[in-house]
């Protein structure tokens, strides 16, 4: 494939919005962690989770080691806490969290919901890996936490348009709280 067409490829599935999560796990050196906005659900029985990692990841090939992982999800209030997750240096350095209750992964303060995990299963896709976990324990912290969505290179939130949770149409992205950093 060309570089054009991927450039095209990653242009076209920049207009379907995802949320995003930092994948933490605690490893001899430390705390690892990175910014993943391809997280999704995978089984209801049993519980799985997963999410796609390049395969050339540093903070990747750490989790992998690990066996286990600890999916935080943002809120519109932690966008400088993803930013500081895709950047160089420690990931960690003053940022506020405890142990996740089985991986003993990062849980992250102030996150909207988490899922912590062992790793299930790890599927070559291309320059990727989809990673299935096997959830051991999750929570949410509320209704009141609005999630952090990336859209056409822009963070933003939800914004219901209509209807609620009775089956009616559900909402859209809302552009407000924007930034031109690419969360891959």
């Amino acid at each position: 494939m060309a570089i054009s067409d991927a450039e095209a490829f990653r242009e076209c599935l920049g207009h379907f919005p995802t949320g995003v999560t930092v994948v933490t796990s605690r490893t001899s050196d430390g705390p690892v962690g990175f910014v993943v906005g391809s997280f999704f659900s995978v089984s209801l029985d049993p519980l799985l989770v997963g999410f796609a990692a390049g395969r050339n990841s540093y903070t990747w090939s750490a989790i992998k080691r690990t066996g286990s992982f600890c999916v935080n999800v943002l809120g519109t209030h932690q966008l400088e806490l993803s930013a500081r997750m895709s950047g160089p240096g420690d990931r960690f350095e003053g940022i506020s969290h405890g142990d996740a209750p089985v991986s003993g992964a990062p849980l992250l303060d102030g996150v909207p919901a988490w899922v912590d995990c062992t790793i299930d299963a790890i599927h070559p896709a291309g320059d990727h890996d989809l990673v299935v976990g096997r959830v051991e324990a999750f929570d949410v912290a509320g209704d009141n936490l609005e999630p952090l969505i990336f859209h056409r290179r822009l963070f933003g939130g939800f914004v219901q348009v209509q209807g609620g949770s009775n089956g009616e149409v559900g909402g859209a992205v809302s552009g407000a709280a924007a930034d031109e950093r690419a969360a891959s």
